[in-house]
């Protein structure tokens, strides 16, 4: 889970900036309802920073997570890796 999860967070980063209790609701809508807990999503948005793929930008009460140009690298490189790995699943007949 933390490998999709951290590719399923780089992801919607890549879409707009948003508090870790926005990916949280972002994903359990794109899940079907199932939220991750806080001890999942933060743990691994701390690791997200760690590797310089988000920064931190403070907005009142809220800290706002933004893909920075290596997140997004680290997202393409993911993306590719993703077709590689499933690609034969969607062209089986």
């Amino acid at each position: 889970m933390k490998g999709y999860l951290s590719f399923m967070m780089l992801w919607l980063l890549s879409k707009h900036a948003m508090s870790g209790s926005q990916l949280a609701e972002e994903i359990a809508r794109r899940r079907g309802g199932a939220k991750p807990n806080p001890g999942t999503i933060y743990p691994a948005l701390k690791v997200l920073r760690v590797k310089r793929a988000v920064t931190i930008k403070v907005s009142g009460k809220r800290k706002v997570y933004y893909l920075t140009d290596y997140g997004r690298k680290e997202l393409d490189r993911n993306v590719q890796r993703f077709c590689k790995m499933f690609y034969d699943v969607f062209t089986e007949e």
